[in-house]
């Protein structure tokens, strides 16, 4: 979870009292937040001592989804309303004289589209900046890049002075060798091929150059004199940089995913719309399309959500009516009344800065904080419910406690792995169909989800090479598979492994552990000749670049279950009569061919040296 550092005294002015540690550790307790430090004593030893020290903070940690709270101003607000000392704001448009024809209009290129193809902004008018407040803005940008912007990855912001810029604006995606502009902190101009290398040196920007930096086009924003406001997401530009002086802040989103684009914008601008001259207003501003239509940015329009007072009661054991439900929302920033219609029925208003709110069971957990977790009655269950593995955890726990009273050893190897582990190693083709892979891998060992124990065994036996032999291991875990009939386009499968290693080859080993395997499983065993047999395992002689030729063979099985459905019954029963069978390709077992256990043994020697 993030962690929000505030100046204590300014939470303190901001919520109109002073708390102690315990008092306001106890109240971050009970809104679903937690007081990691209070810096003060070690504030007062530093200056006992003579040492230059900052004042005294409180170190928030914040959940993961409350990007509203990322600030001091979000927390404040957020807090004044639990306490009941102020209602929650009402955030709203307001457009300039001349109505939207008078909005300030940024044009989206369709070239955008190869690489940061959606666009968001507003605009704080007449806004006043204070030293600390200025930072906070600062600070909450960097808090949402490195959160749900995922290190300006999915989303980049970047703030402009508009009083230096001449409207309107244009969003296009250029070569970088014709992109040109001094960048913030930077009074010399620069090529964008220049700023890649120029930033290379600098810690605070080089984890950012790799989202762009292979692209052929670079997107850059200008404004009507072709002067450049920003090359997202790396840098901005100097000449529109914002300062204490600043009265009019031009906020510009650049984004590759829509949900995001639409929580950041919102963030930023509702959060620091309270500086503003008349407090939580926001202009709009108009995008234009590439496709021709038009959209006005921010839509900080409040959801409409339905929650029922019984569902409320159900989950926390309480007896609240719809009205005292709507009055704890209320304390949690969420507007709610009562449904004249339907008693139980409670109309939840969602502002723009709660996007953590996607059902029913969200409000429901904002009524219980507002009521006070502590505060929950303790009862008994109505009903006795006894739990039970899963049939698939059941089917491994049996392979499991056989192989290890067989005097194997469990293993617990990590199931990513790189590339070459998973396939080339092995002497398997990579089909672009099987594996998962990660798209931006911090290292090369982490780049696929495995589709098979081997390599993680092999690496256990590569890093246990010095234990005596014979080395005896197993596992049984799950691997990924691409699958484009799901909905997240993959599926786990369990299987189960083992490895013999020892001077001489141990075929019958590891078939013994088959054998033994599938006789507690009660599954017998048959020939693949056998057409009488209605279920049973069998093995036969395969080949597999991973095994020694003529070493290897699959494991079938064919099982007695028969289809349903009326042709399927009838097709079934024609199948068994006339002996036919659809045996199904378990597993392989055989001789490791020495090419993957070589390969990882040199890798050893290589790291080694």
């Amino acid at each position: 979870m993030p962690t929000v550092a505030v100046d204590k005294a300014d939470l303190w002015e901001r919520l109109g009292q002073e708390f102690t540690t315990d008092e306001f550790d106890k109240l971050c307790f009970d809104y679903g937040l937690e007081l990691d430090e209070d810096t003060t004593e070690e504030v007062e030893e530093n200056i006992k001592k003579g040492l230059p020290t900052e004042r005294p903070q409180l170190k928030i940690e914040i959940p993961a989804n409350r990007y509203d709270l990322l600030c001091i101003e979000g927390i404040a607000r957020a807090l004044l309303v639990f306490l009941q000392k102020q209602d929650a704001p009402k955030y709203k448009l307001v457009y300039p004289k001349g109505g939207e024809s008078d909005l300030l209009t940024v044009k989206i290129d369709p070239s955008t589209a190869a690489i940061r193809p959606l666009f968001a902004c507003a605009i704080l008018r007449n806004i006043k900046f204070t030293e600390k407040s200025y930072a906070s803005f600062i600070d909450l940008q960097d808090k949402l890049h490195q959160n749900i912007c995922r290190r300006r990855q999915l989303v980049a912001i970047g703030t402009h002075d508009l009083d230096t810029l001449t409207p309107p604006f244009r969003y296009e995606a250029k070569a970088p060798s014709t992109i040109k502009f001094a960048p913030l902190g930077k009074t010399q101009e620069y090529t964008a091929e220049e700023l890649m290398t120029l930033y290379e040196g600098e810690k605070h920007l080089a984890k950012y150059l790799h989202i762009i930096r292979d692209s052929p086009v670079y997107p850059i924003i200008y404004d009507s004199k072709d002067q450049v406001l920003s090359m997202p997401p790396i840098i901005n530009s100097d000449h529109s940089k914002i300062t204490l002086n600043t009265r009019n802040v031009f906020i510009d989103v650049t984004a590759t995913d829509q949900t995001k684009l639409d929580i950041v914008v919102n963030m930023a601008a509702t959060m620091f719309s309270e500086y503003c001259e008349e407090p939580f207003t926001i202009e709009p501003v108009k995008i234009i399309l590439p496709n021709g239509q038009s959209c006005i940015t921010p839509d900080i329009s409040a959801r409409q959500m339905t929650a029922h007072a019984s569902y409320v009661n159900s989950c926390t054991g309480l007896s609240l009516s719809s009205t005292e439900v709507a009055t704890l929302l209320k304390r949690m920033s969420l507007e709610a009344s009562v449904n004249p219609g339907n008693s139980d029925e409670i109309t939840v208003s969602i502002p723009p800065t709660r996007p953590d709110i996607f059902h029913e069971c969200d409000i429901m957990e904002d009524a219980a904080i507002a009521y006070g977790f502590n505060n929950l009655p303790d009862k008994f269950p109505a009903t006795s419910t006894v739990g039970q593995p899963l049939a698939i955890s059941k089917l491994s726990d049996v392979v499991r406690l056989e192989w290890a009273l067989a005097g194997f050893i469990e293993v617990l190897p990590l199931i990513l792995c790189s590339h070459e582990d998973n396939f080339e190693w092995l002497n398997h083709e990579d089909d672009n169909k099987t594996a998962v892979k990660i798209a931006n891998p911090k290292t090369l060992e982490f780049q696929v989800v495995r589709t098979t124990l081997v390599p993680g065994l092999l690496k256990t036996i590569r890093e246990n090479r010095s234990h005596a032999l014979p080395i005896k291991i197993f596992e049984s875990s799950d691997v990924v598979f691409k699958d484009t009939t799901r909905e997240r386009q993959a599926r786990n499968e369990r299987h189960a492994a083992a490895v013999y290693c020892n001077k001489s080859a141990g075929f019958e080993i590891v078939h013994g552990m088959l054998d033994r395997a599938m006789k507690m499983l009660e599954i017998p065993r048959i020939s693949s000749q056998d057409s009488s047999a209605t279920t049973g395992y069998y093995i036969k002689e395969t080949t597999d670049g991973m095994y020694f030729p003529g070493r290897a063979s699959n494991i079938y099985y064919r099982s007695k279950a028969q289809p349903s459905g009326t042709i399927s019954e009838l097709k079934g029963k024609v199948e068994s009569a006339l002996h036919i069978h659809h045996d199904v390709q378990i597993g392989s077992l055989g001789i490791l061919h020495p090419t993957p256990f070589k390969k990882q043994m040199q890798k050893v020697s290589t790291n080694e040296d």
